[in-house]
């Protein structure tokens, strides 16, 4: 019985940690967390009314996705991305995914791609009703599923670590603009692209969208970004 409640205390903490963890994220896509600020793990906690702990531990998670850097004796600083990073890593998406949705055009089932629809308009309509978590979730379910009808784990593993290196600044902006839905209505398309079986004309319609992508995280970045009275409350630096 004691082992019993032992577990469950652990997933208690991992849940909350998870969730934490969730909520730091949506934070840096709102812009709440500037990058190369630093951040304490006391100071976060206190924002979020919870512990010290499992903030430090979300901290640790998203350390390991790049977002965040240790800084000694002081807590974490939030990863910066350059004009040139961002360049590098789509020119490294584009290498490997515009030839390996050739591949995936030539060789998937219908019913393998058509079972990629539910995620592809879940993109749309999270990007309609502003679900910037939901937009970045549901989009990284439908490339990374994608890509995994190759058969190549590594290469999954690989572009799922890079989408992560260059996940999107400013996203709240954009989505005020509106300027999210016309991203988010392409993976509808090249779905339908795939689904002719023409594979270059599929390779076209991805290297367009990684474009795109690109673009879009060039406008994200014209503004400084400006901090919201929330914002301030919700994120405090260390």
């Amino acid at each position: 019985m004691g082992e019993l409640k032992h577990r469950s205390l652990i997933t208690a903490q991992e849940r909350l940690r998870d969730q934490v963890a969730h909520q730091l994220r949506a934070a840096l896509i709102a812009g709440e967390l500037r990058p190369g600020s630093v951040y304490s793990a006391p100071g976060l906690a206190a924002d979020f009314g919870v512990s010290a702990t499992p903030v430090r531990e979300a901290m640790l998670d998203l350390a390991r996705e790049g977002l965040v850097e240790p800084v000694r004796n002081k807590g974490f600083r939030i990863t910066e991305v350059s004009e040139r990073d961002l360049d590098q890593y789509t020119e490294i998406r584009a290498l490997i995914e515009v030839p390996v949705i050739g591949q995936v055009t030539r060789t998937a089932a219908r019913h393998q791609l058509e079972a990629l629809r539910p995620a592809a308009l879940e993109i749309v309509a999270a990007a309609r009703a502003h679900d910037l978590i939901g937009y970045l979730e549901a989009d990284r379910r439908f490339h990374l599923a994608l890509l995994g009808l190759s058969g190549n784990e590594r290469l999954v593993e690989t572009v799922g670590d890079l989408r992560k290196r260059s996940r999107l600044y400013g996203l709240t902006r954009l989505d005020e603009r509106d300027q999210l839905l016309p991203s988010a209505e392409e993976h509808v398309e090249l779905l339908d692209v795939m689904l002719t079986g023409d594979a270059e004309a599929a390779e076209a319609c991805m290297a367009r969208h990684l474009g795109h992508v690109r673009s879009l995280w060039a406008r994200a970045r014209e503004e400084p970004l400006l901090p919201s009275p929330q914002g301030e409350r919700r994120v405090r630096q260390g």
